[in-house]
């Protein structure tokens, strides 16, 4: 979107302004109620307020000074966890202020019917773009801004779009195929198009990009749900411990009348630093920054569920053309019949394509020019006439006055020279054979009923693409290739590429068909598209990408909406996608292990007075009963600053199996886990009594 530079940084001064206000916002009743880890601790929070102010009026359970602190320390934890999740929605909300200049009001020139000659004469009235609904035709010239999202119903014309992707280069926008949806906002910088509009004002794709960056549409995911409701019995369970635990003190002091009964002030203190506040506090961040790192890789996550199932995804379906391929074929060699030379066929074959303008041709004459040296040269000066390739004749070539030159498919130049009376010798008809089983397409070239020899046509695999597909078969995903080709051809293309498995001679039913069979089986299925005839594989698969520069009803069957229109970018969506889970899972593990250390901190200063056995627990040494408190709760408040940046960059993916990732993660955040809050606490012990901070 040529937007995500500008604030690419996570320690964005503006967002980091805007996120202090916003945390501080966030502290009413209304926003906490809805994280129920973090509103316990905005409940303790007040009830330490309260206990603070008993102290300055009345005698308190303990000295004012101590209460003070905790309780600044509580609201912080409180504000350090709504600062995360600010952060996370300021670098959406910057991008939205970015997409929201891109808007503009657009005089429209609204057709009362669709014109069925020279549209670019058409009668029309002039309308601004907020009254155009669903239905409207319009005509949209170089230099004019398209006023709405629409489907392209007539003509073709280069749009700029950098509006909405962030390149440069126009991109071809024409009627009748996979590439006829246009944005509203882009510009029209050559020719005329006549549009039919899909959404109404407010509904347009940019609205829906703003509502959906800015935040203001995001639902839980299933997951994450799930996650809230495990963290939120954790936490009653951790409240229904530290209830019990003052009457149990009470009873406690009073049979050993030596201890001393535990304040309010620390069992809040120990309830906040047991339960899971360090995930609670950041789980939200984390959900906005896995759908902003999908903005950032320009594309679009209509709902935050497609983001976290691109994570568990572990079938991928491809097309094979534009995605495995480059999309064109490309001549790579020339195979002169017996008796023919090579630089006859060469010479031969760039004549029969000078006038092509297919990618195949220009291909065939690139290649006689770079390997045998032949300039190109122009029909009109050859004084020769070009024969356009026709679906019935399945040929193209080039005629001179005494002589003609075709190519061609191989039984279409069979028929047309055995009616001439002549044959195909074997040789070609083995090497037609050879290509095909090599994934090729071969077209023979002929002059009159002289078969000259054979044109390799190959699909490019691209480069690096088998490398990609290798890291997939490393993250537990099957790739699976789709084609309309022959099964020959497509085996060819599969074992070059690397794909697990192919489906050969494709229609837009065996799409549906196979996804369908997949999820029988238990599969989570992922797959990209751009057409109409994709629409309902992409409705079904779980997760689906659809091209920005695809069809309305693609777009709207996808979940998923890549901007750059690159189907290869199915394979970053489940980077990203496993990186929010990866990220999720592990600063769960972290938060849950690095309670561990605040057992043998608070527990020890809370009941030692009264069984001086768990003096023993006090394993760190810290100075006071005060300063042990007082320590794990600066710690559990300084914890989730620490790892804002983790919450927004999210954990580092390399593409590994589940069980090393799960070795990994155990090991780093587990273990890490375990051990930093014990080197933590005691660093804050030492600090706060070395400034005399802590009776």
């Amino acid at each position: 979107m040529g937007i995500e530079h500008e604030h690419s940084s996570i320690w964005n001064f503006k967002i980091i302004n805007t996120a202090i206000y916003d945390a501080l916002l966030k502290l009413s009743p209304t926003h906490q109620v809805r994280n129920p880890i973090m509103f316990t601790v905005y409940i303790s929070s007040i009830l330490t307020s309260a206990l603070f102010i008993q102290a300055i009026l009345a005698k308190g359970e303990a000295p004012a000074g101590f209460i003070l602190a905790i309780t600044i320390w509580l609201w912080f934890t409180l504000l350090f966890a709504n600062f995360a999740e600010a952060m996370a929605e300021g670098r959406g909300k910057a991008q939205a202020q970015a997409l929201k200049k891109t808007r503009r009001e657009i005089i429209a020139k609204k057709l009362a019917k669709c014109p069925s000659k020279d549209f670019a004469k058409a009668k029309y009235d002039l309308v601004k773009s907020a009254e155009l609904g669903v239905g409207d035709i319009v005509l949209v010239e170089a230099g004019d801004y398209i006023p709405s999202d629409g489907e392209v119903i007539q003509g073709i014309a280069s749009v700029n779009e950098s509006a909405v992707t962030g390149e440069s280069a126009p991109v071809i926008r024409e009627s009748g195929g996979d590439r006829s949806a246009v944005t509203g906002g882009t510009q029209v910088i050559s020719d005329c198009l006549i549009i039919r509009i899909t959404s109404n004002p407010g509904e347009t794709f940019l609205d829906r990009m703003i509502a959906l960056v800015e935040g203001a549409k995001r639902q839980k995911t299933p997951n994450e749900l799930a996650l809230t409701i495990l963290l939120a019995a954790l936490t009653i369970v951790f409240l229904l411990v530290c209830a019990t635990l003052l009457p149990f003190s009470i009873y406690s002091a009073s049979a050993s009348k030596t201890g001393a009964v535990i304040t309010i002030t620390v069992l809040a203190a120990l309830f906040v630093c047991l339960a899971p506040t360090t995930i609670g506090g950041l789980l939200s961040a984390i959900g906005i920054a896995g759908i902003d790192r999908m903005i950032q890789a320009n594309v679009i996550a209509l709902s935050g569920h497609a983001v976290e199932a691109a994570g568990d995804i572990d079938v991928l379906i491809l097309d094979k053309t534009g995605t495995i391929t480059l999309g064109n074929r490309q001549a790579t060699e020339f195979i002169p019949a017996e008796n023919v030379s090579i630089e006859t066929l060469a010479d031969a074959a760039q004549l029969a394509s000078l006038a092509d303008e297919t990618p195949e041709g220009r291909s065939i004459v690139i290649l006689a020019k770079e390997k045998y040296n032949l300039r190109g040269r122009e029909i009109a000066e050859l004084g020769a006439s070009f024969i356009p390739f026709t679906a019935q004749t399945r040929m193209s070539g080039v005629k001179f006055a005494d002589r003609q030159i075709l190519k061609g498919a191989a039984n279409a130049i069979e028929e047309y020279v055995t009616q001439l009376g002549g044959l195909i010798p074997d040789f070609i008809k083995k090497n037609v054979d050879g290509i095909s089983r090599k994934g090729g397409t071969a077209l023979v070239v002929t002059e009159g009923k002289t078969i000259l020899g054979v044109i390799h046509l190959k699909d490019i695999v691209k480069g690096g693409i088998k490398e990609r597909f290798a890291q997939l078969r490393l993250m537990g995903i099957k790739t699976i290739m789709v084609t309309g080709d022959n099964p020959l051809t497509a085996a060819a293309i599969a074992g070059e590429a690397g794909v697990d498995d192919f489906l050969a001679n494709a229609k837009p039913e065996d799409k549906l068909n196979l996804i369908r069979d997949l999820q029988a089986e238990g599969h989570l299925v992922a797959m990209t598209g751009d057409g109409t005839n994709d629409a309902p594989a992409l409705a079904q698969a779980d997760v689906a990408v659809a091209m920005n520069s695809g069809t309305q009803a693609a777009k709207e069957a996808g979940n998923l909406v890549d901007l750059d229109s690159n189907p290869t970018k199915l394979i970053e969506v489940v980077k990203i996608g496993k990186q929010l889970l990866m990220t999720r899972g592990t600063l769960t593990t972290f938060s849950i292990a690095n309670d561990v250390a605040k057992y043998f901190a608070i527990l020890p200063a809370a009941f030692a007075s009264t069984y001086p056995a768990l003096n023993a627990l006090n394993i760190m040494h810290l100075a006071t009963p005060q300063s042990a408190v007082l320590s794990a709760v600066i710690f559990n408040a300084l914890i989730i600053v620490l790892l804002i940046p983790l919450a927004l960059r999210g954990v580092q993916y390399r593409p590994t199996t589940a069980a090393n990732l799960l070795r990994k993660n155990v090991c780093i955040y587990g273990l890490g886990g375990l051990i930093l809050p014990f080197i933590g606490i005691k660093l804050i012990d030492l600090i706060l009594t070395g400034l005399h901070l802590a009776g």
